[in-house]
């Protein structure tokens, strides 16, 4: 990939100046969401979902440099990524409404995607934590994010309260995100 040179004020009010930015910055998004939802299609869909995002919003963009508009785009990528997984699907209505159209993976790129973000040591490292985790845990994590259960519906399978599911669900996202953390740096994102 060339390096594009379109000053960073032209980048954020012009198409072909957003373009620029998304040919500079879109590796960096995919591979950024990649890595958190691992699945490489899904990734492909929140970069689109950020990149439609960010240019809806670019006139209450601030920054000044590149560096700033790459933290922009990674603030904007973090929400589409925990939108997600709070939703369980994306919300795809800033796309339509641009009429942007999400890419489809020709037959092998899923595989490269995957291989440039990491996620095969990346997924190893994820079911090894699990194990770690207290069974009362693993269980609520599977309940609300592998099954995508509400909170209610999870608190009845676990015999406890709603908050109580709640804080198991959480305390075993935070063990997992600082475990895995390192592993993310590592990995380019």
């Amino acid at each position: 990939m060339t390096e594009d040179t379109t000053p960073l004020g032209a980048a954020l009010t012009t198409p072909e100046g957003f373009v620029a930015l998304y040919r500079r910055e879109a590796e960096l998004v995919l591979r950024f969401c990649t890595r958190r939802v691992l699945d490489a299609e899904t990734g492909v869909d929140l970069c689109a979902e950020t990149f439609a995002q960010a240019f809806r919003s670019r006139t209450g963009f601030r920054g000044s440099t590149e560096a700033e508009a790459r933290a922009w785009l990674l603030t904007i990528a973090r929400r589409q990524v925990a939108r997600y997984l709070k939703k369980g699907a994306l919300d795809r209505r800033a796309r339509e409404a641009l009429g942007l159209v999400t890419p489809v993976l020709d037959p092998g790129e899923a595989e490269e995607i995957e291989r440039r973000a990491g996620l095969a040591p990346l997924r190893a490292a994820l079911a090894e934590e699990l194990t770690r985790l207290g069974g009362d845990q693993r269980e609520a994590l599977r309940l609300r994010v592998v099954e995508e259960q509400p909170y209610p519906e999870v608190a009845r399978c676990l015999g406890v309260t709603e908050a109580t599911a709640r804080a198991r669900v959480s305390r075993g996202l935070r063990t997992l995100a600082a475990a895995l953390e390192p592993r993310s740096v590592e990995g380019g994102s």
